[in-house]
């Protein structure tokens, strides 16, 4: 995108923004489920996860997605080199019909073989026996308040909707020159070879525009996110971000504004001394979650942990109620258009 065009580009009225707890994701992959059968079932799309859950520490998806690149570095674009077709791995062929509907009697593999799929790596995580850890981490497009996909994109085909802040491809406009992909950070834009068109996350935005919740919210059983939007000081992701500081960005350094904020892991394992004796020490090293989540995640760990001690204690916390998330509606503060 142009200088000029960049700077064209006006502060939405609102700016849709979610909070997930890290705490509450069961890595169901509800979510993913729900996201893929509602928006990327066509042609082209079958590899494309625009929402999925993935286990940290490991290599992600796209493969090694943490060492893509992109964003901004000192205010300045960077573009990196495109995501290998292999990194993303080849999607699935099964025989169903052979195995379930024609009793074949041979054993059925998926084809073709393949090294690297969505969650390949699921639940493996870091650490010595007994000390190992993981968590479970979804990802999603962070509807950049400043998106390097947006800058990138040679013929302004990409744009931020000034009702709700949510980043959108204009499919049109879209030439598939794939500038976007190298721009992203957070590895969640997708090259369709069938249409020659990049195709990401909407943000759900005709459900937000009749009121109704994005399904990766909506679906989930652990009710582990809250949206809505950052203005809405009476909204739950307003007081998680700002007033709490327990909601961190991912990848901060990348420089885009991301707008989608994480509750960092508090509730993990405790490590094992060499007796095996449990301590109060988190098996999830600190350094690890400021590596995801910035310095600031410290702080918000604090915060977590003497909020959770009050409500041990028989004591109110209304940051611990609001995380519980007693009711749908606490949690999904969107209202449609009028």
């Amino acid at each position: 995108m142009s200088k000029e065009s960049m700077k064209m580009m006006k502060t939405p009225d609102k700016q849709l923004t979610f909070v997930i707890n890290l705490n509450k994701c069961l890595g169901c992959q509800t979510c993913t489920v729900a996201c893929k059968r509602l928006w990327t079932s066509n042609e082209g799309q079958d590899y494309m996860y625009w929402r999925h859950v993935e286990t940290a520490p490991g290599l992600g998806y796209p493969k090694n997605r943490r060492a893509k690149g992109g964003g901004y570095k000192n205010g300045k674009l960077q573009l990196s080199k495109l995501p290998e077709k292999e990194s993303y791995g080849i999607p699935f062929e099964f025989d169903f019909a052979g195995r379930l509907m024609e009793g074949k009697k041979e054993r059925v593999r998926p084809k073709p073989t393949a090294d690297w799929a969505p969650n390949w790596d699921e639940e493996q995580g870091k650490g010595q026996y007994p000390n190992t850890y993981y968590f479970y981490l979804p990802l999603m497009c962070n509807h950049c308040t400043k998106p390097a996909c947006l800058e990138a994109c040679p013929v302004d085909a990409i744009y931020k909707r000034k009702e709700d802040g949510i980043v959108l491809i204009d499919q049109q406009k879209c030439v598939g020159a794939q500038e976007c992909i190298r721009a992203c950070p957070y590895a969640k834009i997708y090259f369709n070879q069938a249409v020659t068109k990049s195709n990401k996350c909407i943000g759900c935005y005709p459900r937000i525009e009749k009121g109704v919740s994005p399904a990766c919210v909506a679906q989930c059983p652990g009710r582990a996110m809250h949206v809505g939007f950052r203005e809405d000081k009476n909204s739950g992701v307003y007081k998680l971000v700002n007033e709490w500081k327990v909601a961190l960005p991912l990848m901060s350094e990348a420089g885009t504004g991301p707008n989608v904020f994480y509750i960092p892991q508090v509730l993990g394992p405790s490590l094992e001394d060499a007796q095996g004796n449990l301590t109060n020490q988190s098996r999830i090293p600190i350094a690890y979650q400021q590596e995801l989540f910035g310095k600031n995640a410290a702080r918000a760990l604090k915060t977590l942990e003497s909020e959770r001690e009050k409500r041990i204690n028989g004591k109110p916390s209304a940051l611990m109620d609001m995380l519980i998330g007693y009711k749908c509606s606490d949690m999904q503060q969107i209202s449609g258009k009028k």
